[in-house]
């Protein structure tokens, strides 16, 4: 009865997380559309504004990215079949390829901006 229980919270814990990541990715796109709308209409040099609003949006899906991993790795923790461990591993792989380059991508753009601040 306890398995039983554990497993059960642990999957509801999965979801809340997956939730959690949803609305870090939809709230993320809204800030960034209110932020494009405003770059675009009010400012005469839109190119660093979108620079920055494209950053933002970017370390957002980062973070949601660890959520939903986070996510992954508790309903796999549940009640592993080597299919599921696989779909993990080939999931960690390319959520790991995609925060890495975001990363790279962010820290880039935060150089380039050092270049160019006076």
């Amino acid at each position: 009865m306890f398995e039983e229980f554990s497993k059960q919270a642990t999957l509801w814990l999965a979801g809340g997380i997956e939730l959690c990541a949803g609305l870090l990715i939809g709230l993320a796109a809204v800030q960034a559309t209110a932020r494009s709308l405003w770059v675009f209409f009010a400012r005469s040099k839109p190119a660093a504004g979108t620079e920055e609003v494209r950053l933002t949006l970017g370390r957002w899906l980062a973070l949601a990215l660890e959520f939903e991993l986070a996510a992954d790795i508790l309903r796999t923790a549940v009640a592993p079949t080597w299919n599921e461990i696989g779909q993990l591993a080939a999931i960690v792989v390319l959520r790991t390829a995609l925060n890495y380059f975001l990363q790279k991508e962010i820290d880039k753009a935060a150089e380039r901006g050092k270049d160019v601040a006076p």
